[in-house]
């Protein structure tokens, strides 16, 4: 299967934020390219909040371009079997955590924004992160930093504190 059509089943099966997940199939519909960056009216991407519920923290990275604190996240590549393969291997790179899984339940949230290379359509994953995991910096980020639940709305936009809370609600 190929990943556009994974996208269409993952946005298809997904039973929240209707007129957002509607505007995501739409784009699909429209653009065959839409899952890649190359896409300049919009692609779909993907991202995973690491998140460490025994201790009630979250991991964010310092975007390097965007220099906001985001979630683990990113444009698709060929290589990915699927959106949530997209997401893990985001979450895994950006991390430098080895061992994530995905929140059972698929995607906990859809966040369209608009950033300089065009619209992301981004397809919101949760990761949990092993027991006892340490973080490495990649490229992309600079910087890296654990925060607890309450912190998130103090560092981060509010795209990002809807992530969390959506997330803490699937658990």
């Amino acid at each position: 299967m190929s990943l556009h059509a994974d996208a269409v089943l993952v946005l298809k099966s997904y039973e929240d934020q209707e007129e957002l997940r509607q505007t995501y199939l739409d784009h699909l519909a429209a653009h065959p390219e839409g899952m890649w960056k190359a896409c300049a009216d919009g692609h779909i991407t993907a991202s995973a909040l690491v998140i460490d519920p025994e201790q009630g923290r979250v991991l964010l990275t310092l975007h390097r371009k965007l220099r906001m604190w985001l979630q683990m996240g990113g444009h698709c590549e060929p290589e990915d079997a699927s959106l949530a393969a997209a997401a893990l291997r985001e979450g895994t790179e950006e991390s430098g955590i080895p061992g994530l899984s995905l929140l059972p339940g698929g995607p906990v949230r859809l966040d369209r924004h608009l950033t300089p290379c065009a619209w992301h359509l981004d397809v919101q994953y949760a990761a949990l992160a092993p027991a006892g995991s340490v973080a490495a910096i990649s490229d992309e980020s600079l910087d890296l930093r654990w925060f607890g639940y309450d912190e998130v709305a103090d560092v981060a936009d509010e795209s990002v504190v809807r992530l969390v809370r959506a997330t803490r609600d699937r658990l």
